[in-house]
């Protein structure tokens, strides 16, 4: 493990959530957490009018988050050595401006 500042933003998707990568930005500087993913995009019935990133599933050497914005989702994938509660700290201090 690196120092803090050592994580990675991996693009591989040209859209994304509006505001959700200055938030993976703000991530990936914390300790702990090596790669940050954005996943696949979609649509779903219900509004939710603020930016959110809630942990779904733990994922093999991490877990796989859902960012939501207004009808949009978006898969995102954390590899981090952090536990759930950790990352669940993390993201809220990401999420304040």
């Amino acid at each position: 493990m690196g120092a803090p500042g050592d994580g990675r933003l991996v693009w591989n998707h040209s859209t994304h959530i509006s505001g959700l990568i200055p938030v993976l930005e703000k991530l990936i500087k914390i300790k702990g957490i090596q790669t940050v993913t954005p996943g696949v995009i979609g649509r779903v019935r219900s509004h939710c009018p603020k930016l959110r990133l809630k942990i779904s599933v733990p994922i093999r050497g991490g877990y796989k988050a859902i960012a939501r914005q207004g009808k949009t989702v978006q898969e995102v994938f954390i590899l981090t050595d952090l536990t759930q509660q950790e990352l669940e700290e993390a993201i809220g201090a990401s999420l304040k401006k």
